[in-house]
């Protein structure tokens, strides 16, 4: 049976979530829906994105790692191909990406810090101690340090998306979250497998987040989410 479409737009869907001007990747959501379903097709996209990308911009420091000449990269930093890291983008100490990555403009995957399957928009930071797998971090998001995506479920079933309460068959096994631009991780955060956080949302530090957190909303605790006060000068 194929894997059913998202049936909540509003939080689910790719335009609802991310910014496409944000990143290099954006051919690879073309006629996607649902922005998990672009990343069993990360791999092959950052293979053939990397291969005409052009040199006097980018290196290709190993088999399929690509680096912006104006990026930073720690020497103790581990990366396997396929990967673009893409302008002014750094990569610190003891990083480990381990293929199928791709790390936007300007973004930061910080000290032991560990990227598998991965896109992370422009902008994005998973700066201290992160594991970020089958994820999409969209531009500006930001992962508080020791915060975590889980991409495997523990009874090892295929993952589902939540979406007020009704599942949203994927069809694959390891999904860890999809988090829209401006989103705020706290520090020590686990995304459960299937979380999607809409745009401009807030995670508090040492939470356990299951299925779908609105956009603008804050995530206090296990099941309560409340929406975000406007700021100063917004209607």
């Amino acid at each position: 049976m194929e894997p059913r479409e998202p049936m909540n737009p509003e939080y689910t869907r790719v335009d609802a979530l991310l910014d496409m001007e944000r990143t290099i990747a954006s051919a690879l959501f073309v006629s996607l829906a649902a922005p998990w379903r672009a990343l069993p097709m990360l791999g092959a996209f950052i293979s053939a994105l990397g291969a005409a990308l052009p040199a006097a911009e980018f290196e290709e420091i190993a088999p399929q790692v690509w680096i912006a000449r104006d990026a930073r990269v720690a020497a103790s930093a581990s990366l396997s191909g396929p990967c673009v890291v893409d302008h002014e983008a750094e990569v610190r100490h003891c990083a480990f990406i381990r293929g199928s990555a791709l790390v936007g403009k300007r973004a930061v995957v910080g000290n032991s810090t560990e990227l598998k399957n991965a896109l992370l928009f422009d902008d994005t930071q998973a700066p201290h101690f992160n594991y970020v797998g089958d994820s999409i971090l969209g531009w500006k998001a930001h992962m508080g340090a020791g915060s975590i995506t889980s991409n495997v479920r523990s009874d090892k079933q295929k993952v589902a998306v939540r979406a007020d309460g009704v599942p949203i068959e994927t069809g694959m096994r390891k999904l860890g979250a999809i988090l829209g631009d401006r989103v705020e991780i706290g520090c020590n955060a686990v995304l459960n497998p299937g979380v999607v956080i809409g745009r401009g949302s807030i995670v508090y530090p040492a939470s356990c987040v299951r299925g779908v957190v609105p956009a603008r909303s804050i995530y206090k605790r296990d099941g309560v989410i409340a929406p975000m006060r406007a700021l100063d000068g917004e209607v």
